[in-house]
């Protein structure tokens, strides 16, 4: 048996995504062998992420800076505005590197089973940076699901009247995938965006 506040560091561990309660054991004693180096170092990185942690006031993004880092880089293209659900999926778009723009995140996506209407959303935020001007295109990087389609069509739709270029993400087939793994909605999806060849 370990200690109470062994255990209480497991049991905070295992509510973490991906990791359950064996996990999470075998995580602390791993911190324990090394508790010197990387579990001191692991608690000076939580301590200092809590003491500074901020939401971005402009984006949405999570940082210890307001603004973010990404708002506010000079190298980023301020014309391109790449509109996704989570902070996770800003950080995934942002890893690839392959988007030099800025982002804006809303916080969620739209849900009537789940009572998740526009105004639980940052989309009245949205608007208000759009209607400021100074972006030629909005990215609608929703995920690939019923409510995330959902939530690209209303902002779509709202931001109608605006003088910008709408564009959303590709969905299909993904790199390296077999037809026969993928399911009916890609395959469905992938069929709909097909493009000439050539």
């Amino acid at each position: 048996m370990a200690s109470q506040e062994i255990e209480a560091l497991a049991s905070a561990l295992a509510r973490l995504p991906g990791l359950g309660p064996r996990s999470a054991r075998r995580a602390v004693l791993w911190l324990i062998k090394r508790r010197e180096t990387s579990l001191v170092q692991l608690a000076e990185a939580l301590e200092g992420v809590r003491a500074r942690l901020v939401e971005c006031s402009t984006c949405g993004n999570v940082d210890t800076t307001n603004p973010c880092s990404i708002c506010t880089d000079p190298r980023r293209d301020a014309r391109a505005l790449c509109v996704v659900e989570e902070v996770a999926d800003l950080w995934a778009l942002d890893r690839a590197r392959l988007f030099t723009g800025r982002y804006h995140v809303l916080g969620g996506r739209l849900s009537a089973l789940d009572g998740v209407g526009p105004e639980d959303l940052s989309i009245g935020q949205l608007l208000v940076r759009l209607e400021a001007g100074g972006i030629d295109e909005v990215v609608l990087a929703m995920n690939a699901t019923l409510e995330g389609q959902a939530t690209a069509h209303y902002i779509a739709e709202r931001i109608d009247t605006l003088p910008l270029r709408v564009t959303q993400l590709a969905h299909g087939l993904p790199v390296g995938g077999e037809l026969d793994y993928l399911d009916e909605g890609t395959l469905a999806q992938a069929l709909r965006a097909r493009r000439p060849v050539g």
